[in-house]
């Protein structure tokens, strides 16, 4: 049986397939258009994922779409009438969306599926937002039973939810209601500090150890109020979004200090405290929500979703402080993921059908589960550029990778099934040696074109983590921070407050990256190599060789790997 799960018109868009209980292909829109968190219907995620599957001219058995458009439009058309006239240019600007695409989407995807020869199925399910966003935490988990825990912006009404899930079935105990959200008061934030939504809380997470938490009295007292069991209550009047097109408003800019910051303007300390200061309040809220999770649910493991489980930072103290034994979050987490969650929603949830789950392995695969290309795809792009290349044998691959990191040189690697959600795990990134002090800014000014204080992630043989990181846990897919054990050098990846992004790789799951690795330690007795993703500032990851060799050229790389072709600079 084959489920085709969709997310779409909020920002990441994405496509994936279920068969049989098993995720075998998922990918994001931005990939293909190459419009970074592109909004729009996933069409080529679609096509990708039907061809993946081998679904054939029958179509797909069912199509789950990720939340419930209609409610949401209810609450989008209450919400402005509660505020109105103010809400009304808002409402105006948001009205030509809904009523050309949002409402409409039982049609679009049909009309979708026909440009693919293939039929639309009867079974058309919409699910709820927190529901996709439960279902893609728990049901990939390896645990057979466990609290679940989502928290993002805000989805129909829901901006946060505490569940448990055993065996196949998924109970959502406890909801937070907009307008009270904790992504959307960390999103004000991020719009207050120069950044974009949606995009620039990165930014705004690696920012906050530069700074001091000299806001986060006002904020406590002036603009949450934060309960025991996590819940919030947010002080609307220092609020924009409910009835205006920007997240914050005149009398938020009274209480922190001034104006916004525009996005050509430099970062000054103020930024960096109110950063910090916002961070740890998020902090302290997910640590409570947690502690009521687990005393609800009496689950001792954990699993996150939504786009606030990306705060590394969060998940990390989660992890160390919390009351949970093991936590284990969804790679995809923002809206993306919601794809996968109404997929294995249908077939678990629906359909009651049986979930196998041994405690210690996820079904995620590594996240890898896009397209790849193999060496006649690779030669053909390179012969057609007319580049210049070295064929690799499979023996002496990752030895050449990796002399040319322990040489201090910036590789790209395009290799093997692209990975979906917003990091690369070793199969479309830029590689560099995490020893070399200057690497950091090199690779943010010239490679990246990015703000120099963003940090980049070690990738360490999971079975020597521990050796090299204060983590007791694997980190597969780089959603926890850990302390950098002392006397270990690693300045490329330690940020300013001695904490690393973690990701720890497994032989397994990716034996190619592993072996680069591997052979990086051999050479250096390191073994950890600094890992991000291969793409320029403002541009989504790359998919094909063509896009790997045209970020090549335009960037500061000193060699790129495809496949097993080797391009150098000269």
């Amino acid at each position: 049986m084959k489920i085709l799960g969709l997310s779409a018109f909020y920002h990441d868009s994405a496509a994936a397939l279920v068969v049989d209980g098993e995720l075998v292909a998922a990918a994001q829109e931005e990939r293909f258009s190459r419009l970074k968190h592109d909004a729009g219907f996933p069409a080529e995620a679609v096509r990708w994922c039907i061809e993946a599957g081998g679904v054939g001219p029958e179509g797909p058995d069912a199509v789950a779409f990720y939340d419930k458009p209609v409610t949401k439009f209810v609450r989008l058309l209450e919400t402005h009438f509660a505020v109105a006239p103010r809400g009304l240019r808002s409402f105006v600007a948001a009205m030509p969306l809904w009523t050309r695409e949002k409402l409409w989407i039982p049609l679009r995807i049909e009309s979708c599926l026909e440009s693919l020869g293939v039929a639309m199925p009867r079974d058309l399910f919409f699910l709820e937002h927190h529901e996709s966003h439960a279902a893609s935490a728990f049901y990939p988990s390896p645990f057979p039973a466990a609290a679940i825990l989502t928290v993002d912006g805000v989805g129909e009404w829901a901006t946060a939810s505490v569940g448990r899930g055993r065996g196949h079935a998924i109970e959502l105990m406890s909801e937070l209601r907009f307008p009270h959200s904790l992504g959307l008061l960390y999103s004000a934030f991020t719009a207050y500090c120069g950044f974009e939504v949606n995009d620039g809380e990165y930014k705004l997470m690696g920012l906050a150890p530069y700074g001091e938490p000299r806001y986060a009295r006002e904020i406590r007292d002036r603009l949450v109020d934060i309960k025991e069991d996590g819940s919030i209550r947010l002080n609307m009047a220092l609020l924009g979004y409910l009835g205006g097109l920007s997240m914050t408003n005149g009398r938020f800019e009274e209480v922190f200090g001034g104006p916004p910051r525009r996005a050509d303007e430099p970062v000054t300390q103020r930024h960096k405290d109110l950063a910090r200061s916002v961070q740890e309040v998020t902090e302290e809220i997910v640590l409570r929500m947690g502690a009521h999770a687990h005393a609800t649910s009496g689950e001792k493991r954990l699993c996150l979703a939504g786009g606030v489980a990306l705060n590394c930072v969060a998940n990390g103290r989660l992890l160390r402080e919390g009351p949970f034994d093991e936590v284990w979050i969804q790679p995809a987490a923002g809206d993306a993921g919601g794809a996968i969650g109404a997929a294995l929603a249908v077939w678990h949830g629906i359909q009651g059908r049986v979930r196998d789950a041994d405690g210690v392995h996820d079904r995620m695969r590594g996240a890898l589960l896009g397209p790849a290309f193999g060496d006649e795809a690779c030669r053909e792009v390179l012969d057609r550029e007319g580049c210049t290349a070295r064929r690799l044998d499979d023996a002496e691959w990752a030895t050449a990778v990796a002399r040319l990191i322990a040489d201090g040189k910036i590789v790209g690697l395009c290799q093997g099934r692209m990975e979906f959600g917003p990091r690369a795990m070793g199969n479309r990134s830029i590689l560099a040696d995490p020893r070399d002090p200057g690497m950091k800014d090199r690779i943010n000014l010239r490679v990246k074109g990015r703000e120099s204080f963003r940090p980049f992630a070690p990738a360490v043989l999971e079975e020597r983590a521990a050796e090299w990181f204060e983590l007791e846990a694997p980190s597969p897919y780089m959603l926890l921070t850990a302390r950098v054990r002392a006397g270990r050098n690693l300045p490329a990846v330690t940020h300013v407050d001695g904490s690393a992004r973690v990701q720890t790789v497994d032989a397994v799951v990716n034996p190619r990256f592993h072996a680069v690795i591997a052979a990086f330690d051999a050479l250096t007795g390191c073994p950890v190599v600094l890992n991000t993703s291969f793409n320029l500032s403002g541009e989504p990851i790359v998919c094909t060789p063509a896009d790997a060799l045209r970020t090549f050229r335009r960037a500061g790389l000193d060699a790129l790997v495809l496949g097993n072709y080797l391009v150098t600079r000269a």
